[in-house]
Parts: structure tokens; sequence; C-alpha cells
């Protein structure tokens, strides 16, 4: 629906309204460059426009393609202002790829996402940045690397190139405060310009006093107040999650959960799945739905690469407000990289599915006193976490449409999608001496991709993962103690080799000393054992397809096993609450 706004509407979370005049014409001019400037809060990062495809991936008819990415151009000529460069990648296969870029060979951040797509990073200085696609969000399988030199337009000496004016260097210091300060100016000035009293159109010819007082602290506080209103009428609503780009965090977790609450309940005992990118490579509802169909069960899978369990309980909160709508929901459990640029994925991928009421308990999930600031701005002011996502809806707003309405074709080859049919058969591993051997086929980057697998995580990264996990599966189930629904916990297959003893043994008191809301299922933590295979998997940590029909199975039977002596009726889905 279309919203038609007019100077006689209600001013957003005011009570009067606002008559023509040109009073409110400067009000409504010093809002807008407001909001612009706003825009410019964050700090320039290496973050670029959000990736657009460049055609549909189709998850089952495809060329298989050697994984690939590009720069155009590679050399950049830099003078005053920044330079651009064109980045294109294509994983090949159709798999979600992603794109990190390192400056001068310091820590990597996330560029982009996708099978195949295209962005532009508009910010190249005089710097040499290494772009690199991987074929997971943990940066374990390099694909490809493409290299961006940031050149300077005028030929000088090394010497001459260091010397910075201290001008120069402030402004780039202090840039985004200065940008703040200008912003909190604009708003102070709206507020005031739009406070009761007669427009003054001169200045006297004598000194008088004015007959209106300088409510500088209430007129901040309106100021933001009101950037807070537009903020929650825009980013807060289906104003613009409807329309965020598909192929981006934050808007594939919006159509997963929206395409879930518009489905319609089969009648049937429904099995939410959800997971990582272990459990969206390793399960496969359609799979699912055949095996179990002679118990009455139907499978849904919401598994999405990069997820986590915090994100999890936003998703269970959107599509099942009343938490009686599934039969069972499945939560894997276990070991998976918890490090800091992994943590930065949650906030614009829980974006769409954040409260206000959520920024404290958002923001415990993060260690870092920076990353919190960040998942509580986001939880306040929504549009903070997807401003790569205005920038290149603005820029590029015939391309978002056109992916928009390809959204049932993506979930119609989510569906379908039926694994890897790669395997890393022939490596063997010998954990006493740590020699491992790799069979001639495999490149360079899978040998050093599987090496990075096989290295156990510290001790105090694992106590980090078994607490976050704790504290939301405790209030998993407190949401659903009063429900019907079954909880089952499921552990996740470990590796090809098996690995990881220390996490193994914590994980042995997992649910030792844990206070339950509601009974729980649970499957042990060796059940899928037998898959620590090479041929079952096409990297250090995800099954392939022969690996997902084993997975599956085991999945479903032991679920049918454990759900199958209940009453059927008090676990049936109901239909008449959709």
């Amino acid at each position: 629906m279309t919203d038609n706004f007019s100077t006689n509407r209600p001013f957003l979370c005011g009570e009067a309204s606002i008559e023509t005049s040109p009073r409110s014409k400067i009000l409504y001019g010093l809002l807008l460059l407001a909001i612009c400037v706003g825009a410019c809060f964050a700090p320039p990062s290496a973050k670029g426009e959000i990736a657009q495809p460049s055609g549909t991936a189709n998850a089952t008819d495809h060329v298989k393609r050697a994984p690939s990415i590009n720069a155009t151009p590679e050399r950049v000529t830099v003078g005053v202002e920044p330079g651009r460069s064109e980045i294109r990648w294509d994983t090949g296969d159709g798999s979600v790829g992603f794109v990190y870029v390192s400056t001068n060979g310091e820590k990597r951040t996330l560029f982009a996402t996708g099978p195949t797509g295209r962005a532009t990073a508009p910010w190249i200085k005089r710097a040499s940045y290494l772009f690199e696609l991987y074929r997971d969000v943990e940066q374990r399988t390099l694909l490809a690397a493409v290299t961006i030199s940031g050149v300077s337009a005028l030929k000088v000496s090394p010497k001459a190139s260091l010397k910075v004016s201290p001008l120069t260097t402030l402004w780039q210091n202090n840039a985004q405060w200065l940008l703040a300060a200008v912003a909190l100016v604009v708003l102070y000035f709206a507020v005031y310009f739009s406070t009761p009293g007669e427009m003054r159109t001169g200045f006297p010819a004598e000194p008088s006093t004015s007959p209106r007082q300088l409510h500088v602290v209430r007129n901040l506080l309106l100021g933001l107040v009101v950037f807070a209103c537009v903020d929650g009428a825009i980013f807060h609503t289906e104003l613009y999650t409807s329309i965020l780009a598909p192929d981006s965090f934050a808007g594939r977790m919006a159509i997963l959960t929206r395409a879930e609450k518009e489905r319609v309940s089969s009648g049937l005992k429904e099995v939410l799945v959800v997971g990582d990118s272990r459990v969206a490579e390793g399960f496969s509802a359609t799979a699912a739905d055949k095996l179990g169909s002679e118990g009455g069960f139907k499978f849904v899978s919401l598994a999405e690469p990069a997820s986590s369990i915090d994100i999890w309980y936003y998703m269970l909160r959107e599509i099942d407000p009343t938490a009686r709508r599934y039969s069972a929901i499945v939560i894997p459990y276990g070991y998976g990289y918890n490090r800091r640029r992994g943590q930065l994925l949650k906030i614009p991928m829980a974006a769409p599915l954040l409260r206000y009421s959520d920024c404290f308990d958002f923001t415990s999930s993060f260690e870092e006193w920076s990353d919190r600031f960040r998942a509580f701005t986001a939880c306040i002011l929504r549009g903070s976490a997807l401003q790569s996502d205005v920038i290149d809806l603005f820029e590029h707003p015939a391309v978002r449409a056109e992916s928009i309405r390809s959204e049932h074709k993506r979930i119609l080859a989510r569906a379908a999608y039926k694994g890897r049919a790669d395997d890393i058969a022939g490596t063997s591993y010998d954990p006493n001496t740590g020699q491992i051997t790799f069979p001639s086929r495999l490149t360079e980057t899978q040998r050093e991709a599987i090496k990075g697998s096989l290295q156990e995580p510290s001790q105090s990264e694992s106590e980090q993962l078994i607490a976050l996990q704790r504290q939301w599966i405790r209030r998993i189930l407190k949401r659903y103690s009063n429900s019907p629904t079954a909880i089952v916990l499921v552990p996740t297959p470990r590796g090809p080799f098996g690995r990881f003893s220390r996490t193994s043994m914590a994980y042995q008191t997992f649910f030792s000393g844990m206070t339950m809301d509601k009974p729980i299922l649970s499957l042990p933590e060796h059940t899928f054992d037998f898959l620590e295979a090479p041929e079952y998997y096409f990297d250090g940590y995800h099954v392939n397809a022969k690996g997902r029909q084993k997975f599956t199975e085991t999945v479903v039977a032991e679920l049918v096993k454990q759900l199958k002596p209940a009453n059927s009726a008090h676990f049936a889905s109901d239909p008449e609450q959709f």
C-alpha cells in the first residue's frame, strides 16, 4: 500500500499537524538534510555496495565453471578524491560465495556475498587491496583472489608521497565526528524553527530581548526523537524490508521469514529445522518429506549460512508468534567458529528481525564493546545496519526491482537444491603426528582450507561458544515452555576426520546444570560419527550430496522414532491458526 504524504498530515510522532508555511518548508528542508547527513555517521569502511546478481542462480540446472574474481580496473589512479573499481565474482557452481577485502595486509572485512555478482568499491586510495572469494563465511576455503593497487596520479618520490598535511590528517581522523556534529546542529535548528511564534524576517535596529527562549537541550532531544521516528517509520516496518536486496544477509533473512509466514499450514505434523551452512548443506527438506510421509510428518528447513543460535531465536519469534505452529523444532548444537568477523555478520542478518526491546538481549551475544554498540544501535536505529543497502537501492533501482521480482525463483531453487557432488576422498589425517596426505587432484587452496579446518579452537573460544548456545537454548525453551511443540537438540557433524577433543569433552557436560523450562529431546553427541569420512564432504566442514542424503535419513529416522509415540493430535499443526 502506498502512503500519500501531504503537509496537512500529522507529522510522524507529533500530535499537531504542520501547515504549509515558510517555517514548515524550512523545517522539511532541514530534516531532509539531517537525514542525508545522518547516513554518513558510520566511519568509512571496506564494505562495498550490496552485491547485485548478474543472473539468477539456479541450484539444479547450471554449468559448472571455475571460480573467479576480477576487478576493473586493477590499477586505479587516485587523485584528491578516492578512485573506484568494479569487482565481479562467480563461485562457478551456484553456491553462495563470500568476498572479503583486506588493505595492505591488515584484517579482512566482508565486502559482498552471492553466488555471482558485481559490486563497486568507491573508496580506493593509495594502497593495496586484496579481494578474496571464499566458499564459506569462516574464510576457510579460498576460491579466487585479485589485488587492486591504488596509485597516485602525480609522479612523486616515495619520500614526498609520505608527507601528508596535518590538516588533512586531522580531517581524515575526525570527519565522522564533524558530520555527527553538523547533523546535531541541523536537527537543533529544525526543532527551533518549528516552535510556536512569529517568524522574524529581519534584524531590529536596536538590540532587544527575544521573547523566545533557547531550549537547547530540549530541542536536541526532540531532534533525536524525530530522527528515531523517521527511522522507525521507514526501517522498522515492511516499508523498507520488503525491498531489501535479496542477495544481502538482511535480504535473505527477510525473504525466508516472509515466505514462511505466508506459507499455509499443511495440517500435518510439521517439523522445523534451523541451522547454519552445515545444516543448510546437510539437510534436505524435500528428501525428509518423502522419508517421513508415512508417519504424517512435514519438514521445513530455514537453515541459513552464517546464521547463529541467537538469530534462530528471533526467526522463531517472527514466524511462530503463538509458539504453537510446529510439532517439533530441530536446533543443532556443536562447535562452529565464533570469531569477530562472523559476529559482525549477525547485525545485518538480524536487522529485519530486531525490535526496540531487543537492544539489551541482542548485544549480550557480542564480546567486544564496539560490537555491542553497533548491535544496540541497530535495534534502535535499524537503518544504521542497512546503510549500504539503501545506497545500492538509489544507485541501482532497476537492478533491485528485477532482483526482487525473482524472489519466487530463488525460493524454488533453494527447495530443489540437492547438494554438492564434489568430495575430498583420498585425503588422510594422522591425529598423532598431525600429518595430512592429499590426493594429487586437490588444489593448493583446497589443501590449505582442509589444514585450517583441523586447527583446534582455543579454550576461551570454545567456552564462549558453549556459553552462547546455553544462553539462547534456555531462551528458546522458555518461550516454548507452555507449548506442545517439542524441542529437539541435534549435534552437527564434526567433519571428515572428527576433531576438537577438548570441545567434545565440554559438550559432554553441555546439559548438566542447565535449568530447563520444559522437557527436551536430544540426539546423542556421536550420532553422526559414521559421517566422519572424506567421501562425505566437499571441504573440511560441509557434507556433499552423498553426505546430505545420509544426514537427512538419520535425522528423520531419529525424529520419527522419538516423536511417533506422542499423541498425533497433540503434535498436529493447527491450520486454522494461520
